[in-house]
């Protein structure tokens, strides 16, 4: 089963406003697994940055009013592809995959409306997985932000100083695994012929850069550990 996990930046709310895309950012998923395929892309929007859009992601300080010297690390949008030079590359990209999205109906908008001003075939709204929509459903009352669902399930965003739409991506993949039950939610049941047949790739997921933080705490550690030592010297924890 093929997912794309994916988030935008916008200049703006809506595009019927003329509010237009400036990055898209995803990472595809195989059996809920990260395969290492990403599909990032800056994009000129072919109209200013309002200074509320570029306070929240920081993207082309050239296109302000007026426009700001470039910093170390800034990314400049007059210089990227306009989204119709583009927007075929990402929709072959995209395919039939789900849409994996947090508050997808925004996103969807963008890219739909994107679509449509190029001439190309729209995304179905039925092809997109609402994350906000599943943690309001899991978690009633609770936030349901992006950092939010990260404090709940302990994963690191500290790098998220700014809204980044790879960055989200790769961290809404983390937030959504935990959404559906955890990181391997089918067990690893699925074997290398199943994945041969249904991807037409004998496809192994490779280790991670960064190992995720320990989430046992040292007082669990000494807990778990006198309990063993309470089951005597045949205990099969001690032969483990």
């Amino acid at each position: 089963m093929r997912e794309i996990v994916l988030d935008t930046e916008t200049t703006g709310f809506d595009p019927e406003n003329g509010d237009r895309i400036v990055e898209i950012g995803a990472v595809e998923l195989w059996n809920h697994v990260a395969t290492g395929e990403t599909y990032h892309v800056y994009i000129n929007p072919e109209r200013s940055m309002p200074e509320d859009a570029f306070g929240v992601h920081g993207i082309g300080p050239d296109l302000l009013d007026p426009p700001q010297p470039t910093k170390p690390g800034q990314i400049t949008l007059k210089d990227k592809p306009v989204f119709k030079k583009v927007g075929l590359e990402f929709r072959d990209f995209v395919g039939d995959a789900k849409l994996v999205i947090h508050n997808a109906s925004f996103d969807m908008k963008f890219l739909n409306a994107e679509l449509g001003w190029m001439g190309a075939p729209m995304i179905p709204i039925e092809q997109a997985v609402d994350t906000l929509a599943i943690a309001r459903k899991r978690f009633p009352g609770s936030p349901a932000s992006l950092d939010a669902l990260c404090r709940r399930f302990n994963i690191d965003n500290s790098n998220r100083v700014l809204h980044g739409a790879l960055l989200d991506s790769e961290i809404l993949a983390e937030v959504y695994l935990e959404l559906i039950g955890g990181r391997q939610p089918d067990f690893g049941l699925a074997t290398a012929a199943s994945t041969v047949s249904e991807g037409g790739d004998a496809w192994r997921p490779a280790q991670r850069a960064v190992a995720l933080p320990e989430r046992i705490t040292e007082e669990e550690r000494v807990a778990h550990n006198s309990f063993v030592e309470n089951l005597g010297e045949n205990a099969l924890w001690t032969r483990v």
